[in-house]
């Protein structure tokens, strides 16, 4: 069994699935047919902890949004795959143009079709409520819930495991 730890000290990049992990995983829509998404600040900020400490984070998302779009540009977020099933074959064309060893990646994700990406990539993360398969095949599961700091939790999880993360919050203290 895979020591996550270990693991995490070996990241140069997070990737991360949105509905469920960013999200609650719940759809809004609006009378007119507007989309709402709920983002959880501590996640944000998170996530730049991690792009502070020279750690890279993208997207590979099932689903297309604007309101992700502008998510990820307001983090400076620049490699993002939206809109696609098949998780695994985006992880390539991700990393076609810019590679990266996937046992420098982690992913977290928190339901079946994120498994493809999962089984790949140095570290499987995944939230408190994630589907029970999906926490069978991950390396480190978080406390709290997608949408409510599990990226925040596992951003500093990553950065505690490569003795960055005192540094990461100096700024703070």
């Amino acid at each position: 069994m895979l020591n996550p730890e270990i693991a995490a000290r070996h990241i140069r990049l997070l990737l991360l699935d949105v509905d469920g992990v960013l999200t609650d995983g719940r759809l809004y829509y609006g009378n007119n047919g507007e989309e709402l998404k709920a983002f959880h600040i501590q996640d944000g900020l998170g996530i730049k902890l991690l792009q502070r400490q020279g750690i890279e984070v993208g997207i590979i998302t099932g689903r297309s949004s604007a309101l992700l779009a502008r998510r990820t540009e307001e983090l400076g977020i620049a490699r993002v795959i939206q809109g696609r099933e098949d998780k695994s074959r985006a992880l390539d064309e991700l990393l076609a143009s810019d590679p990266l060893p996937l046992e420098q990646i982690a992913f977290m994700g928190d339901d079946l079709p994120d498994l493809g990406v999962m089984r790949r990539v140095g570290l499987a993360m995944t939230v408190a409520d994630c589907s029970t398969t999906v926490a069978s095949h991950c390396h480190w599961q978080a406390r709290r819930r997608g949408g409510e700091g599990a990226v925040r939790e596992a951003a500093e999880f990553i950065l505690a495991a490569q003795g960055r993360l005192d540094e990461a919050i100096g700024a703070y203290l």
